[in-house]
């Protein structure tokens, strides 16, 4: 094998690359991808019930692909899919991954992901044209069946790898902490699956974003309680004794409103844009109208640049909280950090990154310029903070040929375009081939 290929130029694939190359490209089957996308929008997978999902890919990987595939279980209710292409040895081990959990209950979500669900945010399929619509369409069971594309064309291309060439879906992938769930999310999934045999030498995560991303932000969750009386509504306002908690809550909701802006400014850096946003305000018992809440919480998310830590950005945080309590002396306030997650970040020197972006470039049929600003948060930071060098590559989003009414907010994530995701796969395989056909020596390992 070796001796067969050039290893010095590797600006580009030479002529015994680019020969299987193409040929993985032959193999690329967008109607086969389509299918498998629908059959997983079908399959109802929120974060800590992904075991049917998962389960499913395995069965998948292992009877369709044709590769050596199990279901990974972490608990009763879910679990991850992983499998593997073994090479002929003396190469890398690279893990194509991406998480296969939505992040919508329809049957409790409503209504704070609207008045009613939409199309994209109800785990049944349409195929639309070039579209497929559903909860999680686009983020994540595209992803899912996308990876699996390129790793079906690999296989039935049948080349000479060296290195081989691993998959992973794993459950507990979308920023939450479901409480009622085990705590499933925050990269739980991913985390088992790589410290229970699946840790690779390079990874390569598949995230909407038509760009090569070498690092990503963290999350801090901070949860602040505003303090009053239990009260009565049938007290007289200026009772004494008696104070609201809910309508002081609302000045602090717009001095952290304020802050927001000038933290995500002061901590940009790279290609990290670490955006804060208030996500829950929870206050009494609506059962009981009459009595006003002695407590009212504000939740909020805060990213964190891979440059920065946890304990700094607590710490911007509580200065923030020290300047508003002396402004507002009269607000009674406490707050804590509840969870938290490193950013993570990859050499943009490293392998992985050069050649996912020389597989943009093939694709593009132009140079790899520069990477746009970005706050999401994906598995790959826990993947990076492990120590694997982790490259982040997707697909525009949202489709350009999307409904109008579908691109209002996040949505269900749930709209895909077989073009775009297809379009990536093919700069995926390029780093496949890329890759794995060399020896550990040459990829620096």
């Amino acid at each position: 094998m070796t001796d067969t290929l050039e290893t010095t130029d590797t600006a580009t694939l030479d002529p015994a690359r680019r020969e299987m190359y193409e040929k993985v490209l032959a193999k690329l089957n967008p109607d086969r991808f389509r299918d498998l996308l629908v059959d997983l929008v079908n399959i109802h997978s929120p974060t800590g019930r992904e075991r049917p999902a998962s389960e499913y890919m395995a069965s998948y990987l292992q009877d369709k692909v044709g590769i050596g595939a199990r279901y990974q279980p972490i608990s009763e209710h879910t679990g991850n899919a992983i499998g593997e292409l073994p090479g002929s040895g003396g190469g890398s081990r690279l893990l194509l991954y991406a998480p296969i959990d939505t992040h919508i209950d329809p049957e409790a979500d409503v209504p704070w992901v609207g008045k009613s669900l939409r199309p994209d945010m109800i785990p049944e399929a349409k195929v639309d044209g070039d579209l497929v619509i559903g909860l999680g369409a686009s983020n994540p069971k595209c992803m899912v069946a996308g990876l699996t594309e390129v790793l079906h064309a690999v296989a039935d291309a049948d080349l000479p790898l060296l290195g081989d060439l691993a998959i992973g879906f794993a459950g507990g992938g979308m920023p939450v902490s479901m409480s009622n769930r085990d705590q499933v999310g925050m990269s739980s999934g991913v985390f088992h699956l790589l410290t229970h045999g699946m840790m690779p030498d390079h990874a390569i995560v598949l995230k909407p974003w038509w760009a090569v991303y070498p690092e990503e932000p963290g999350m801090c969750w901070f949860k602040v309680t505003v303090r009053g009386t239990f009260g009565y509504a049938g007290i007289s306002r200026g009772t004494e004794g008696f104070r609201s908690s809910i309508v002081p809550a609302a000045t602090v909701i717009q001095a952290i409103e304020a802050w927001l802006p000038e933290y995500t400014a002061r901590n940009t850096s790279g290609s990290t844009l670490p955006e804060g946003w208030i996500s829950a305000v929870r206050s009494g018992n609506p059962d009981k109208p009459a009595f006003p809440s002695a407590a009212t919480e504000i939740y909020l998310d805060v990213r964190v640049n891979p440059r920065t830590t946890p304990g700094e950005v607590r710490h911007q945080f509580a200065e923030m909280i020290r300047a508003l309590r002396a402004q507002h002396p009269d607000i009674e306030l406490d707050w804590e950090m509840y969870g938290s997650l490193p950013g993570g970040m990859t050499d943009p020197d490293n392998w992985i990154i050069r050649s996912c972006q020389r597989g943009w470039e093939e694709v593009e049929g132009k140079p790899y310029e520069s990477t746009p600003l970005l706050g999401g948060q994906t598995d790959g930071t826990l993947i990076r903070r492990l120590g694997v060098p982790c490259a982040r590559i997707g697909y525009p989003w949202p489709p350009a040929s999307a409904p109008a009414e579908l691109n209002e907010g996040l949505g269900g994530m749930g709209v895909a375009s077989v073009t775009d995701v297809m379009m990536a796969t093919r700069a995926i395989a390029f780093a496949v081939v890329d890759t794995l056909t060399r020896t550990r020596e040459e990829l620096d390992l």
